[in-house]
């Protein structure tokens, strides 16, 4: 495990960057110095560590402790260009949670990364002191509708068309561009703006620089097979002593609201907070409001 020296990011809040060996290969991650139960944040497949960079800050400048990585084959971790899967992410959050030395956490799960957080919190009960979900889906629900970026590459019959699309990089940016258009005219002017210069380019790069297709493809391909297996988890998730902290971003057009609330009857202790005017990325939209929904729960002590 190495570290750099800390660096300054969005305002006062210091990291230090260091990577966790696993045994398929290294997890880059970024570590803000804090106190409390360490807020473990986890992206989704298109996307890396780079969609918390608004909230991290904020959340460590309050004094709590996070930790932001990338997936195995995602952002600036190391791609073994096989074996991936949800399980393989959930040993990737213990990977780092045992490395860096965090008793009990707070995982912070976004889109697929919310299915994660979930499967953690129900293998390692002891670990995990809450859990907050932002924009994700668990099991099947009526509302659930995903993005037809994720559900062309989660078809089985498609696994040879979606496959000839993604090893060409002209045929699959005009797939990506479908998609992201789709994600952005349900946005303000001002949400489009930052669609544009920030998120946009952070997902192209994940897959043209740092090589993240291989993954992508895997996650995709194990996508209903593992929603699946949580319609199996529910009573074992409504049995589930342990906090849960739902934070929506109310004009997603696919993780819509209605998703958060069908999570939140399976769930014991949950609350659930909407946004208006924020998408599918609520911790880019609403930066400041996420960050104090999180920061009130846990202060609450609900």
């Amino acid at each position: 495990m190495s570290r750099n020296n800390g660096r300054p990011i969005g305002g006062k809040a210091m990291y230090k960057e260091l990577r966790v060996p696993t045994a398929a290969g290294g997890l880059f991650v970024r570590d803000y110095a804090g106190d409390g139960p360490a807020f473990v944040m986890l992206h989704g497949f298109p996307d890396n560590l780079g969609i918390f960079d608004k909230i991290a800050p904020l959340v460590a400048e309050s004094g709590r402790r996070v930790v932001v990585f990338d997936f195995l084959g995602f952002g600036d971790s190391d791609k073994p260009g096989e074996g991936y899967s949800f399980d393989q992410q959930a040993g990737d959050v213990l990977a780092v949670a045992d490395a860096l030395h965090l008793d009990r956490i707070i995982p912070v799960g976004h889109d697929a990364g919310g299915a994660v957080a979930v499967n953690f919190a129900l293998s390692h009960p002891e670990r995990t002191a809450e859990v907050a979900l932002l924009n994700c889906f668990y099991g099947n629900s009526p509302s659930l509708r995903f993005p037809e970026l994720i559900l062309f590459f989660a078809t089985p019959e498609l696994f040879a068309l979606s496959g000839h699309f993604l090893r060409s990089p002209a045929r699959f940016e005009e797939i990506l561009a479908f998609q992201r258009t789709e994600f952005r005219e349900i946005l303000g002017t001002e949400e489009q703006v930052d669609y544009d210069g920030f998120l946009a380019p952070l997902i192209d790069e994940n897959f043209r620089r740092q090589g993240s297709g291989p993954a992508f493809a895997h996650m995709t391909a194990e996508l209903l097979t593992e929603v699946a297996r949580e319609d199996r988890n529910m009573p074992a998730l409504e049995r589930l002593d342990i906090p849960f902290r739902l934070i929506w971003g109310g004009e997603d057009p696919y993780l819509s609201a209605a998703v958060a609330e069908e999570i939140a009857k399976h769930l014991r202790y949950a609350t659930t907070t909407v946004l208006s005017g924020a998408g599918h990325w609520p911790q880019l939209d609403r930066p400041a409001e996420v960050t104090r929904a999180l920061l009130q729960d846990v202060d609450s002590g609900k």
